[in-house]
């Protein structure tokens, strides 16, 4: 599995197609339906990537912080949030590898598709864990194992897929209570033969307590 750095920069303007669209508002969705959130809530989104489900909770919450590694991405949900006048969703470059940290204390944490580009989940997890409000939940949003066929390269690529159980536990030692996980969506890809496949991708909820 080749571990190295993807370059997401490159692919950040033509990131948005349709079955990336329709997978982010499933998530958002059943995120939706799991844990509430009003006007009074502050989100923090990491591995934004262009914002797809950033912008869908946006309407609902007081305020997103949008943070991911890859400037090409982040210039893209820039253009989104510019283009849109929206005055609630701040975005920061952030690169734990480079040794940056999170900052801020908020009511849900959430990750989408992330998780499995980072090589080791359970800091991350203890991270997150520092930054959410008493009360508050982290959410994450990610692929079912799938025997390494979702991915053309495994550039990049840590996990192939996260185990639910294996990840019940990493929410446990963090500290996270209250955790469920369900399946949040599926998506169908062509794979590099042709042959189209269809993956699950779960959401996993837990909260501080």
């Amino acid at each position: 599995m080749n571990r190295q750095k993807r370059n997401f920069d490159s692919e950040a303007q033509a990131w948005d197609k349709p079955g990336r669209i329709n997978l982010a508002n499933d998530i958002a969705t059943a995120l939706m339906e799991e844990v509430r959130v009003d006007p009074s809530t502050a989100v923090l989104d990491f591995g934004c990537g262009t914002g797809l489900l950033s912008l869908r909770l946006q309407p609902f919450v007081r305020c997103i912080t949008c943070v991911d590694s890859s400037s090409g991405m982040l210039e893209v949900l820039r253009g989104k949030v510019e283009g849109k006048g929206l005055t609630n969703i701040v975005i920061k470059h952030v690169d734990l590898d480079a040794g940056d940290t999170l900052e801020g204390r908020f009511d849900l944490v959430t990750s989408s598709m992330t998780l499995h580009h980072i090589a080791e989940i359970g800091p991350l997890l203890k991270m997150f864990y520092l930054i959410t409000n008493p009360g508050g939940h982290l959410c994450i949003a990610d692929l079912d194992p799938d025997g390494g066929r979702f991915h053309a390269s495994s550039e990049g690529v840590f996990h192939n897929g996260i185990d639910r159980d294996a990840l019940h536990r990493m929410f446990v030692d963090a500290g996270y209570g209250y955790i469920k996980a369900s399946t949040a969506a599926e998506m169908a890809k062509v794979g590099p033969d042709g042959e189209t496949r269809r993956f699950t991708i779960f959401l996993m909820s837990g909260r501080k307590q």
